[in-house]
């Protein structure tokens, strides 16, 4: 199995004036292609820190991570940058689109960012958009779409630039039960096509979707799950 994300030992420690606070303390795991890995902790445990890290959008203090084979523990912010329009396809809890913007240009924005072509990119992203069952809402804005549908078109935008993996923060949080169903089993549907995802959470019931459920408590990995890919489909 080719490994997409490797963490080695990831400390992060927040200097507090005359206290040092340890949020993280000798994070170790992996994530293997096609895998769907759940990262689950209770508030406080470090999974917000964790986030940060593995999306790129902050350093540990000391440690290495390799997305995609590259050393990214030295990088500063605008090489960050870079790795995480590449390599990573995020899904937030709040969605995060564009209010302006049509869920056709929501998906198809990164594309621009990333200079495709535009006959390329309005192909991809009404493909992604039917992949997610919104071919029919392409033209309406997220106002006009409920919160399970917005979440998948922010699943359809972050699969845009072909990332090696979907980096996703608490994506049900928001959703009644028969949404958050919905955008489990999109995760799964995804997943049976290849996809590589990691889904951080604190809801136990999205435990049973991993094929690896590592458990995060006080900044450390508390245990790790294994399942055979596949089992969870």
């Amino acid at each position: 199995m080719r490994i997409v994300m490797h963490l080695e030992e990831i400390w992060k420690t927040y200097d507090m004036g005359e206290v040092k606070v340890d949020a993280l303390k000798g994070v170790t795991f992996s994530v293997g292609e096609g895998e769907i890995v759940i990262i689950i902790g209770p508030s406080g445990s470090g999974k917000s820190t964790l986030l940060h890290i593995l999306g790129c959008l902050d350093n540990s203090t000391k440690g290495r991570l390799d997305i995609d084979g590259i050393d990214v523990s030295k990088y500063k912010s605008k090489k960050l940058s870079k790795i995480r329009n590449s390599k990573i396809g995020f899904v937030f809890q709040r969605y995060n689109l564009l209010p302006k913007l049509s869920a056709f240009e929501n998906v198809e924005l990164p594309m621009i960012y990333s200079h495709m072509n535009r006959s390329e990119r309005r192909k991809k992203a009404l493909g992604l958009l039917e992949l997610v069952g919104l071919g029919d809402r392409v033209n309406h804005k997220p106002s006009q779409l409920s919160g399970g549908q917005q979440q998948r078109v922010a699943i359809a935008r972050a699969l845009s630039n072909d990332p090696a993996f979907i980096l996703a923060d608490e994506p049900t949080g928001n959703l009644d039960t028969k949404s958050g169903e919905e955008i489990e089993n999109l995760f799964l549907k995804l997943n049976k096509m290849g996809k590589t995802i990691v889904i951080v959470t604190h809801d136990m019931e999205m435990m049973p979707l991993g094929s690896k459920v590592v458990r995060i408590r006080d900044g450390e990995i508390e245990s790790t799950e294994v399942k055979e890919i596949g089992s969870n489909n």
